[in-house]
């Protein structure tokens, strides 16, 4: 197994930090042998992803947005990136699906640099991204193999209603169930499947107490750029798996010594030695120059305490858990209740809720080019939660994978700029 490449991305890390890349980077390393061995995989996505039912008939998931995001910290987003604009890619098309399209056309190779196998199985589970369903058309014309969707209802009026939760239900029983038994050649057991949830919940519950440790003073967390990292085993292949039961066990244990000491989070440089400001944060990191940026928020002694990009691949702190009582209908639960599946008022009311039950003194948004997702309405989400709480926000402008959309002095002179208005405000009694 070939080690991942680190040259680019440089960051101090605890124990958990460690665990989990050496787990993601053992779970590459296995699709790498996936031919050799006779194991099959399936390409799906990160929210609403339906990784307990996969891992129930023993197929290995694969991530595509996982695979660009690992390729933008590797530094190699750039070419791949070039290649699919030169092969007919508009500059405004979502930087992961062309990072990923020309992965896919320059090799295929992970972030192990090893090739990954093609897929078994298509598996698209659309949850409010309706670049997935373009992104799902590509692959389509890039494989040759089966074909499944799992259409989720959008939570246009921020409720689950019955017949919502029934439709993909029904969806789940009757044709990707189906579908994922014809690609593994197993049946279905649901037994399997309960016991899988079952420990789903128990990583759920030691990561939302991880993530709410932020509501200390100071916080013994970094809830996004630390956050991503604590994330990475349940938003990818292992939840379900024991192996997340103890990522999850271990990591909760740290984070208690850590406040048990006093200790603020890990940065690029070291242990955080003075917390000067409190922010939560909405939209995704940019990951070609992920060090750089935390740094930005380290040196001027900002945590940020919660953080939406966190809850990509579930909003578990709303008190959703997975139930091995009920099995389907808590997987469909699961994909209606996604972020990116949100509307507009349910996450200003989630953001708003953040800034007042963490402490924050603002709320800060980046804006990433090309993730509509994310992007659209974000100008209006923070007029409502200025409005709603009385804090100052924020503005700031990169891209996911696409390093040309990465100005490095525009977001540090805007970051400046941000935090001394905030300090401004206390001076004058206004926090």
């Amino acid at each position: 197994m070939k080690p991942l490449d680190t040259t680019v991305v440089d960051v101090l890390k605890d124990g958990s930090q460690i665990r989990q890349k050496q787990m993601i980077a053992d779970h590459y390393a296995r699709l790498a042998r996936a031919r050799e061995t006779g194991e099959k995989c399936v390409y799906t996505y990160v929210p609403g992803n339906l990784t307990e039912l996969i891992r129930g008939f023993d197929l290995l998931p694969v991530l595509p947005e996982i695979n660009a995001l690992q390729s933008g910290m590797r530094g190699k987003s750039r070419d791949y990136i070039a290649r699919a604009e030169k092969e007919g890619h508009s500059e405004d098309v979502c930087t992961y699906v062309k990072c990923d399209i020309g992965m896919k056309r320059s090799g295929n190779i992970g972030p192990t640099g090893e090739r990954l196998p093609d897929p078994d199985l298509l598996l698209l589970s659309y949850t409010g991204c309706f670049t997935f369903l373009k992104w799902f058309e590509l692959l389509r014309e890039e494989y040759d193999c089966p074909v499944a969707m799992l259409h989720v209802p959008y939570q246009g009026d921020g409720k689950i209603t019955d017949s919502m939760r029934r439709y993909v239900v029904d969806q789940l029983r009757d044709k990707i169930i189906p579908a994922l038994e014809e690609a593994s050649g197993k049946a279905f057991d649901l037994d399997r499947l309960r016991e899988s949830l079952a420990r789903s919940a128990q990583a759920e519950d030691d990561l939302v107490w991880v993530l709410q440790s932020a509501k200390n003073v100071p916080s013994p967390i970094d809830a996004y750029f630390g956050g991503v990292y604590y994330i990475g085993p349940i938003f990818t292949a292992f939840r379900g798996m024991p192996e997340a039961v103890d990522y999850y066990r271990e990591l909760r244990a740290e984070i208690e010594q850590r406040l048990e000491r006093g200790q603020g989070p890990v940065t690029p440089d070291g242990e955080l030695e003075s917390e000067r400001f409190r922010v939560v944060v909405e939209g995704p990191p940019n990951w070609t120059s992920f060090r750089q940026f935390w740094k930005m928020f380290a040196d001027e002694g900002a945590v940020v305490v919660a953080s939406t990009y966190t809850k990509v691949g579930g909003v578990y702190d709303n008190g959703f858990r997975h139930d091995p009582d009920r099995p389907l209908e808590s997987l469909a639960e699961y994909c209606l209740g996604c972020y990116t599946n949100l509307s507009l008022p349910t996450r200003v009311e989630m953001i708003s809720r953040y800034v007042q039950d963490y402490r924050a003194d603002g709320f800060l948004i980046n804006s990433v080019k090309s993730c509509n997702s994310f992007s659209a309405g974000q100008l209006m989400i923070l007029r409502e939660v200025e409005k709603r709480t009385g804090r100052p926000g924020g503005f700031i402008e990169s891209d996911l994978v696409d390093p040309r959309y990465f100005s490095a002095s525009n977001i540090k002179n805007r970051l400046e700029s941000y935090f001394q208005m905030i300090e401004q405000k206390r001076a004058g009694g206004g926090q």
